[in-house]
């Protein structure tokens, strides 16, 4: 499982939005890795953002 896949699933398990700082918290991963994984999860439009630098699944 790449990091994208991880990022998403930590997402959908958690239902709220989250930043990229919880993410990497609750999934173990770097921070930097989560930044590039969302910034490719944004450009296939996968992840929304409902509230400012907090995101969620599409």
């Amino acid at each position: 499982m790449d990091v994208a896949e991880k990022v998403l699933e930590i997402m959908r398990a958690e239902g709220q939005p989250l930043n990229a700082g919880k993410i990497a918290e609750l999934g173990d991963l770097d921070r930097k890795d989560v930044d590039k994984a969302m910034t490719k999860l944004k450009k296939e439009e996968k992840i929304v953002s409902p509230i400012r630098c907090y995101w969620t699944p599409a």
